[in-house]
């Protein structure tokens, strides 16, 4: 219930103190998981101490159970164990504490943490944070590579060497975080922001060794796997060895077998690529060169045509033709003039020896009246009629006798 307080009636930090004690005996008990950071057991003493810790939040709560409780898992649970706790929330007034007394504990067995993250698995699934079109494709020569990885651990050296064994030019930036235990997920998941945060890394990778169930749970951690999912920049999970594989691995852009493995997937050998130039250059000459005999010869049997070796000899074929139509043209019309000239002189011939003047050349002669009339019938004159006779060398008159 809210309290009616004020500046001017406030409450006493005691009455606060029972107040919150009042509302936290009021709840019942409860079952608890988290992970053992801190553990006391002081010789001969009732009561052992724990810390409790939500590696998914960085949330921690202080615990205590009676000695008896505790000796009952004393022999599997130690610091860093996951464990199920039930008990019930007190509050210490005197110094405004909240704990929590335990009366059972639990150790979560590794079939109960597989149960879980294949159950989380399927719940991320379904959002489609595992997607093959949600991957990004890794850059063919990353300039800068952001690391993930323990400090100076196994798995840092081997990505670092074997890079810059690969391609001596590559440069990292590099994020020492702990790789497990309940500092993990916070670290990693700040490390993979601030990285990608960075508009000069081009790739991220997240390494680390091989280890037990337990001690890769930080990468299956909910929250680290939607930190990742929600990066710009390509992720590349190098987590354990082969048959290890946490949730990072689902969501990663490109999953590593080991560290080794990422830093062959993400930077290329420059001998690799070197041979592979060669190659293709080799390749790019040879076609080259194929093109160029090809066309050389095409070229040449062009040139071989008759056309080409003499261009003018379809010139000079025609040339002949033409002459010899032009020769031929010329006989053809000397015949038929020769032939028109011998018609035409017979015809004259003929027409001369038809002629009348033909006629008067053998004595006759032509008598005409004086209107031009010629007279072919006696009866067509008169007596004393003066008509004109026309002979072979002239003409004359003469005079019609009664």
């Amino acid at each position: 219930m809210a309290l009616n307080t004020s500046a001017d009636a406030p409450l006493p930090v005691g009455e606060v103190s029972r107040l919150i004690g009042g509302w936290i005996d009021r709840l019942g008990a409860v079952w608890v998981e988290g992970q053992i950071t801190q553990l006391s057991r002081r010789p001969g003493a009732g009561v052992v101490f724990l810390t409790l810790r939500d590696p998914s939040y960085d949330i921690s709560v202080s615990v205590t159970c009676f000695r008896q409780v505790f000796d009952s898992v004393a022999d599997v649970v130690s610091e860093g164990a996951r464990v199920v706790v039930l008990a019930k929330p007190e509050w210490y007034a005197p110094r405004g504490q909240l704990s929590l007394r335990a009366t059972e504990i639990k150790p979560v067995g590794v079939g109960e943490l597989l149960a879980r993250l294949e159950q989380l698995k399927k719940s991320l699934a379904a959002e489609g944070l595992f997607a093959a079109g949600r991957k990004k494709p890794l850059p063919f020569l990353p300039q800068l590579v952001g690391l993930v990885c323990g400090r100076a651990s196994a798995a840092e050296r081997d990505v670092l060497e074997n890079a810059r064994h690969r391609w001596p030019a590559v440069r990292f930036e590099v994020r020492n975080v702990a790789v497990q235990g309940v500092h993990a997920v916070p670290q990693v998941v700040q490390a993979v922001k601030e990285l990608d945060a960075l508009a000069e890394v081009d790739v991220i990778v997240v390494a680390r060794g091989g280890g037990s169930v337990e001690d890769l749970l930080p990468f299956s951690d909910e929250q680290l796997v939607r930190a990742v999912a929600a990066c710009r920049t390509p992720v590349v999970s190098a987590i354990g060895h082969e048959p290890d594989s946490p949730l990072l691995d689902l969501v990663a852009d490109l999953r590593a077998s080991t560290p080794t493995d990422a830093a062959k997937k993400v930077v290329p050998d420059v001998g690799e690529e070197y041979e592979r130039v060669r190659l293709l250059r080799d390749r790019a000459r040879r076609c080259a060169r194929a093109f160029v005999d090809r066309e050389e010869r095409g070229l040449a049997h062009t040139l071989a045509r008759p056309s080409m070796e003499d261009p003018h000899r379809m010139v000079d074929e025609r040339a002949d033709q033409v002459s010899a139509l032009l020769d031929r043209g010329r006989r053809t019309l000397g015949h038929l003039l020769d032939r028109a000239d011998s018609e035409l002189t017979h015809t004259h011939a003929r027409v001369v020896a038809l002629s009348p003047a033909a006629t008067l050349q053998r004595g006759y002669a032509v008598l005409q009246r004086a209107d031009g009339h010629v007279v072919r019938d006696p009866a067509e004159v008169a007596a004393d009629e003066t008509l004109r006779a026309r002979v072979a060398e002239g003409e004359f008159t003469v005079r019609v006798d009664a």
